[in-house]
């Protein structure tokens, strides 16, 4: 779903008009080591997009969840990324509570290797589509904003696994490149506010 929504999400991110090609960016993002250091004390919902992948393209219309052979996998490249990312966390002692992943092999593996384990839920899934229909990004919208505006536990974070076209339904943003990871902030009046984003080359810089 590169092509942008053509509506404003509700007053979900005031100011954020969603014109024919919108920001991929929101005002005022947080830095990244901002960032690191307000999830250290926990209370946000991290999204982040599966990592890397064998190849492009979109595989949801004939995707059968519970066969990775129908489905686009990860990439060597991929395995290394969410490795580090896990071991990124670690490092640098962000808690974690849930970790939710869609049903995709992609999403799940992604999760599984970063922090061994993980609960799928299909609230995270694609509509079954490459051109989707009013409907259909409304659907992924409803589905996934409930997620994001959920506040984890005292002192944990939420860690969603999922992907671009849902993310980009829920909030506006195209989620560029794979695993990049959204910080957001649960609650408010608007449900959730979107921080800003770490990116799979900032990690490693982050302290």
């Amino acid at each position: 779903m590169r092509r942008r929504l053509l509506f404003v999400l509700a007053g979900l991110l005031p100011g954020l008009a969603l014109a024919a090609d919108p920001p991929t960016d929101i005002p005022n993002p947080q830095p990244p080591q901002r960032l690191i250091e307000a999830l250290r004390g926990g209370g946000y919902v991290i999204f982040m997009r599966h990592a890397a992948t064998q190849r492009e393209g979109a595989d949801q219309v004939s995707a059968v969840m519970g066969d990775c052979a129908t489905q686009r996998m990860l990439s060597e490249e991929g395995w290394q990324q969410a490795r580090a990312l896990g071991a990124a966390f670690r490092r640098l002692d962000i808690p974690v509570g849930e970790v939710i992943s869609s049903e995709y092999c992609r999403a799940w593996h992604t999760a599984d290797l970063a922090f061994g384990r993980y609960a799928k839920n299909a609230a995270l899934n694609f509509e079954p589509a490459e051109d989707y229909t009013d409907a259909q990004e409304a659907a992924m919208r409803d589905r996934v904003r409930p997620l994001l505006a959920a506040a984890p536990p005292a002192g944990r974070n939420t860690v969603l696994v999922g992907h671009d076209d849902p993310f980009e339904a829920a909030t506006g943003v195209y989620p560029e490149p794979m695993g990049v990871a959204w910080v957001v902030r649960p609650g408010g009046p608007n449900g959730f506010t979107l921080l800003g984003q770490i990116r799979p080359a900032d990690w490693a810089g982050l302290r």
